[in-house]
């Protein structure tokens, strides 16, 4: 059971089973969580390849995963999206 009595409600807690106390699930994000989820500052370099179409990213040549071009992310959002 989740206790939501703690002090702050983002954070939820687990009951201990051997002392009774609560413990956090995890760490809280950092003080800017969003930052994570966007891409590095484009800078002077090569630029990644799109894995499909091949064009230019906006990703850094270094950046792992597969990169794709915003047409290319775009489509295969809709295909994602629209499947099913």
């Amino acid at each position: 059971m989740v206790d939501m009595s703690s002090a702050d409600p983002d954070r939820a807690t687990a009951p201990d089973e051997a002392t009774g106390a609560t413990t956090p699930y995890c760490e809280p994000a950092g003080p800017d969580p969003a930052a994570a989820l966007t891409p590095a500052p484009a800078g002077d370099g090569p630029r990644a390849a799109c894995v499909l179409c091949g064009a230019p990213t906006e990703h850094p040549a270094a950046t792992a995963g597969a990169t794709l071009c915003p047409v290319c992310a775009w489509q295969q959002a809709g295909r994602a999206a629209c499947s099913g």
